[in-house]
């Protein structure tokens, strides 16, 4: 179990608090590139570590990410007029530049420009960056470190596709499922077959579909953890550990070629993204993607019920929220195939702590280009006992029914049918 006090140390997110500090020393992802052209009017709200902030481009082609309200009668800047090199407040003019100064105020300007009034009247800005479809925000102190290079966000020969998901519920429960093995043998088997039998229409034959888990094991490495497994019928030798898919700390997941990012919206809720890279097959060349599309994935029906629930994702989902919005974990009884979830809540109070302590967290803040160019992650261990990297460009020697290139091929077509629909709308509408 984990104490009252560590619960809300790791889950409260807000400015101020240990883990929203921790948090923002992290680049977060908080839309996808083709929301913000899709939007009439080039912005997009969102709400990120508990600060409602609103994301556009202005006409430049230039990023700015500014809290979402005016300073003067706090109107949304949401259906802000998007200037050549700035935002400006629909209701009085004020305008604001991607630094959050103040650089017009019309009336004000023209009866009194001796108080230079506008100089304080600024708002709070964040630096913003683009990569693989996705528009990340750094919101932590300066100077900023490097936008990780994850492989997935920076492979050629790809497209791409991005799933986004609102979730009623902390963070903190989607990151732990990745640490949780042996949920995999009963919710995605057990309970995922029963689900599909039961939504069809079929009478449930109360069949186990997934080989159980006979051993277990986490390994901490410099990104975060690796999980590992043996399943009945496989030999229990070190050399025939099957390896799960690793977190990199402090809030994503890497599974084969996508990546999932659990973003802190606030206390009590996630921006969920996926982001998906389908490799062409060898010798093949993907067809060319200007955009990358997103996709919304509905969460709960008409009805109030969970959707889906015969998809894999889906089931996670209507685990991780009906735990509660924030799980009370001083009421857990945690066993063996808990260690993983042990060893991630130790790394981040060991994080907090030294962040705490006045200094810089030490795992995922990078600073040196050649270190951060197309960052792989460790997938076998040599004979040191030290995780070896993987090949350049990802071609991982695990899990190869998810990342193989036969299948990551076979489905290009449907994402870019997806995008090019997505791109005839925005050339109907003149975007």
């Amino acid at each position: 179990m984990l104490s009252v006090e560590n619960n809300e140390l790791l889950t409260r997110v807000g400015p101020g608090t240990p883990m929203g500090t921790l948090m923002r020393h992290y680049w977060q992802p908080v839309c996808a590139v083709d929301e913000l052209l899709r939007s009439p009017f080039r912005t997009k709200e969102v709400k990120i570590l508990g600060e409602e902030l609103v994301v556009y481009r202005d006409r430049r082609g230039h990023l700015g990410v500014v809290d979402k309200y005016c300073t003067h009668r706090r109107a949304s800047l949401a259906y802000g007029v998007v200037e050549n090199d700035g935002i400006r407040c629909q209701y009085h003019g004020w305008k604001f530049n991607a630094s959050g100064r103040c650089v017009e105020q019309p009336f004000e300007d023209t009866t009194h420009p001796e108080d230079n009034f506008r100089d304080k009247c600024g708002i709070g800005a964040y630096k913003a960056e683009e990569l693989g479809g996705l528009i990340f925000v750094y919101m932590g102190p300066a100077p900023a470190p490097l936008l990780p290079r994850w492989g997935p966000l920076v492979w050629d020969n790809t497209v791409r596709d991005i799933a986004i998901t609102h979730l009623p519920c902390s963070w903190l429960q989607c990151q732990e499922n990745s640490l949780d093995t042996t949920h995999v043998e009963h919710l995605h088997g057990y309970a995922g077959r029963y689900f599909k039998q039961i939504l069809a229409g079929e009478e449930p034959d109360f069949q186990r579909s997934h080989r159980v888990h006979t051993m277990i094991g986490f390994d901490a490495f410099k990104y975060g953890i690796i999980k590992r497994r043996v399943v009945e019928g496989q030999d229990e030798s070190h050399a025939q550990w099957r390896l799960g898919h690793p977190i990199l700390f402090p809030n994503i997941l890497w599974v084969g070629s996508t990546l999932q990012f659990r973003v802190p919206a606030d206390d009590t809720h996630t921006l969920h993204i996926s982001l998906y890279t389908w490799r062409a097959a060898p010798s093949k060349a993907a067809p060319p993607q200007d955009v990358v599309p997103s996709r919304i994935v509905p969460l709960i029906d008409a009805q109030g019920q969970f959707t889906d629930l015969d998809i894999t994702f889906n089931q996670d989902y209507m685990c991780w929220v009906t735990q509660g919005d924030i799980a009370k974990r001083h009421l857990e009884k945690l066993g063996e195939s808990d260690r993983g979830i042990i060893l991630f809540r130790k790394m981040l109070l060991e994080q907090v702590n030294l962040m705490c302590a006045g200094q810089e967290p030490t795992m995922n803040i990078f600073r040196d280009p050649i270190e951060n160019d197309s960052l792989d992650f460790p997938v076998i261990p040599n004979e040191g006992g030290e995780w070896v990297g993987a090949p350049r460009g990802g071609n991982f020697t695990y899990h190869p029914q998810e990342t193989g290139y036969s299948r990551d091929a076979d489905k290009i077509e449907a994402v870019m049918a997806t995008w090019k629909d997505m791109v005839d709308d925005l050339r109907r509408r003149g975007l």
